[in-house]
């Protein structure tokens, strides 16, 4: 059996999924209860697309060894890809009650419940991991996006500042930081993230508008000039870089009043 097995992972390691299930098929055959098996042919299904097929295997596996961690982290990823929330959250409930220390199955619950809004669950579920694994960076990530959603953008800034901690070359946590301390009210200091997302990445276009747009607002006008020309040097859509640019003169216009 194991020699099979063995040509059968070979095989799904190449991309040669139907080949690979034909042989794990024969392995059933002698050893119908083997759970790590049907989880196998589950996952050489989804790879050749076949969702139904495979989300029927992952069952069986679930069904002949309810604490195989795997299985419900791959029948996850197909109920994500079909979106249904429900099912995905329903089903790791299941496996924390068969793997209550599996804080793997406990953060893609507490995403099911992010996606399907129910936002103070995914709270309990992230702060309960953290309580376990402090440095979790992904967690602390999840946690200040479900934070911004509801408005909590202090909670949101400190759990973003967390990741940084772990995370500090990542313009994209920059970025999502000085969206948080925008709708927070710090100007200064979401200007401050949006400039370092564009150190990290000069073509982060998004950030360049953000920068502009607060300079503005700001009245530093000739920052938001360049900010604004910058941005529009990018692959924008024809009618924003229009209303951009209607925007550039009229700043230019104020600055001359000014002036």
């Amino acid at each position: 059996m194991n020699e099979k097995v063995d040509k059968a992972i070979d095989l799904y390691k190449e991309g040669k999924y139907n080949e690979a299930i034909d042989i794990f098929s024969t392995v059933l055959e002698t050893n119908p209860d083997n759970a790590e098996i049907y989880n196998n042919i589950g996952l050489c299904y989804a790879n050749i697309g076949d969702d139904e097929k495979a989300e029927k295997y992952y069952l069986k596996a679930q069904e002949l060894n309810p604490k195989l961690a795997q299985v419900y982290i791959n029948l996850a990823d197909i109920y994500y890809r079909q979106k249904d929330m429900g099912s995905g959250a329903e089903l790791m409930s299941q496996g924390l009650y068969e793997l209550p220390d599996n804080l793997v199955l406990r953060h893609y619950l507490a995403r099911f419940y992010m996606e399907d809004a129910k936002l103070d669950l995914a709270i309990d579920e992230l702060e309960n991991i953290l309580e376990k694994q402090p440095e979790n960076y992904d967690v602390y990530y999840d946690l200040a996006r479900v934070h911004f959603e509801l408005g909590n953008y202090t909670c949101a800034i400190e759990n973003f500042e967390n990741v940084l901690e772990f995370k500090s070359e990542n313009p994209m946590i920059y970025y999502y930081l000085g969206e948080a301390y925008e709708a927070d009210d710090e100007i200064d200091k979401a200007i401050s993230n949006y400039l370092k997302t564009i150190a990290h990445n000069d073509a982060f276009a998004p950030a360049y508008k953000k920068a502009g747009i607060l300079f503005f607002a700001r009245g530093d006008f000739e920052d938001a000039i360049e900010y604004f020309e910058d941005y529009m040097n990018f692959d924008i859509p024809a009618e924003e870089k229009t209303k951009i640019k209607e925007l550039v003169e009229r700043i230019k216009k104020k600055c001359e009043n000014i002036g």
